[in-house]
């Protein structure tokens, strides 16, 4: 229950700072763009589905790629896999911070995506050989303690750094942390692969990566186009046609990227579940609720900064709590009970008026629900599989992860556009069409826009019915995290049963 310290090795605690450095920097690009969506928007321009790949572009690259650089790191060493990502992080990065244009700006956050994967999943697994039993657990809350940390000051310094030097400079510091990790990486990191490993699964590689990828764009173009226009019909049926094609491929293959025999185990199930918890409950929140209290309230970038504060603040100290609570408390109690706090913040939020000082509480509220289980989460996930398989591990859990919450991202926006078109339609501000493209725009945040559409709507009535769309949404998210919740906890305590635990240990280590 120690982490080994093999002759000539680094410390352990060195190599955690590296992949910790690493995964703050993460988030840190992840809510930055969101924070500046405005000031992009007015320097680069772009259509509103330009302007939601800005975020999209990011997290679809980020999610489509997790598993195969989880296997990649297990079959040509994670800190090669590590170091490679953060260098095309860092290249993409500074090149998004010269972008001439929206279209160059997408496709370089895009990049910025494929390194992220690279770095992360080679850093998480190369930890995962560092340490064993609780001090693995604690060492992954750091690593989510990590998270928190870019999530809480992620809005606040980019708010700052906007005002003090224009948007492109919020690119600066993250390429900063970026160097820093990969260069302590280099030094401190040991090599390590899986002796077992066959290769690179590129036929599910390529088939789930088209798949998500179709998925994510088709979400995305349905407002503008329709749900039943010729070319969403058929972005969604090639999701579905692919993701078929990607069960039979890893049903197929020997060593397959993603072992579906686990989804036999309910702990693997309910960690599945945990990994898709946040996107609906929180994430889609960092990037929604900057571009509403900038472009729908009218505050500055660093008071939106400070309100996200409120939310993500909790990730600083409660998941290292979490985890420490984790050896008198089961991990389905205190994941399924956070996750229901997080449900009653939204409907708190809900509720509230879009006045700063009474939002400060259920934002709260929303972080400490989701705050309890994230220390936990990469701990659990790579507790389900033999150590050998870590980056697999890594590479399925935040997969789940980061695909649900680009997928969730385009769901929620394309719902908070159809409830604000329902909303302008009920006041019979404007034809549907019309009241349709204002919707988007609002959904950008772009009010000014949004009226020179619909000249007989002013921006009062424009607000009111993005904010009644808005409280629709949340309760529709609450419901979501309350079913979530129920799974999580039904799945983790299943598979916490000593029964279910010697199946758990009884997991093949080849597909």
């Amino acid at each position: 229950m120690t982490p080994k310290t093999p002759n000539g090795a680094a410390a352990p605690w060195l190599v955690l700072l590296s992949v910790c450095l690493a995964a703050m920097t993460m988030p840190l690009t992840f809510t930055g763009p969101a924070v500046a969506l405005s000031r992009i928007a007015a320097d680069l321009g772009g259509s509103p589905i330009a302007l939601n790949w800005v975020t999209n572009a990011f997290m679809l690259t980020f999610a489509a790629t997790l598993m195969a650089s989880g296997a990649l790191a297990d079959n040509h060493g994670r800190k090669r896999i590590f170091l490679v990502g953060l260098g095309l992080y860092v290249l993409a990065t500074l090149g998004a911070m010269l972008a001439p244009d929206i279209l160059w700006f997408d496709t370089l956050r895009a990049a910025q995506g494929l390194g992220s994967a690279a770095a992360f999943a080679g850093g998480a697994s190369a930890l995962a050989q560092e340490f064993e039993g609780q001090l693995r657990l604690r060492a992954f809350s750091f690593l989510g303690t990590s998270f928190g940390i870019g999530l809480a000051f992620g809005p606040i310094a980019s708010g700052l750094i906007i005002e003090a030097f224009g948007w492109r400079s919020i690119f600066v510091l993250v390429a900063a942390l970026a160097i820093a990790a990969a260069l302590l990486g280099l030094r401190t990191i040991k090599e390590s692969r899986d002796p077992d490993a066959t290769g690179l699964d590129w036929a599910g590689a390529g088939t789930f990566t088209v798949a998500l990828a179709t998925l994510t764009y088709g979400v995305l173009q349905a407002p503008q186009s329709g749900w039943t226009d010729p070319l969403v019909i058929g972005l969604l049926a090639m999701a579905a046609l692919f993701f078929a094609a990607f069960v039979v491929v890893e049903r197929r293959v020997r060593r397959p990227m993603l072992d579906l025999s686990l989804f036999r185990f309910p702990r693997f199930v309910g960690v599945q579940f945990l990994a898709a918890a946040p996107a609906y409950g929180f994430v889609v929140l960092l990037v929604l609720l900057p571009i509403r209290f900038i472009g729908i309230e009218g505050m500055s970038e660093i008071e939106a900064g400070q309100l996200m504060i409120c939310l993500s603040g909790p990730l600083l100290i409660l998941p290292l709590l979490a985890g420490q609570v984790a050896r008198w408390i089961a991990p389905a109690t205190i994941c399924g009970v956070g996750l229901l706090v997080a449900a009653a913040g939204l409907v708190w939020l809900s509720l509230t008026p879009p006045v700063a000082i009474a939002l400060v509480a259920p934002l709260v509220l929303i972080g400490v629900g989701i705050a309890l289980p994230w220390g936990l989460m990469d701990g659990l996930a790579v507790s389900v599989v033999p150590k050998e398989r870590a980056g697999m591990a890594v590479g399925i859990f935040n997969t789940t992860r980061v695909a649900c919450e680009g997928v969730a991202l385009a769901i929620v926006m394309a719902v908070l556009s159809g409830f604000t078109t329902a909303q302008l339609a009920v006041q019979g501000t404007a034809p549907s069409l019309r009241a349709t493209a204002a919707a988007q725009l609002l959904v950008t945040g772009n009010v000014g826009e949004a009226a020179a559409r619909l000249p007989g709507a002013g921006a009062t009535v424009l607000v009111q019915a993005y904010e009644t769309a808005f409280d629709r949404l949340l309760i529709v998210l609450a419901a979501i995290t309350v079913l979530t919740a129920v799974i999580v906890f039904v799945g983790l305590h299943r598979g916490s049963t000593e029964d279910d635990g010697a199946d758990a240990q009884a997991v093949p280590q080849e597909g």
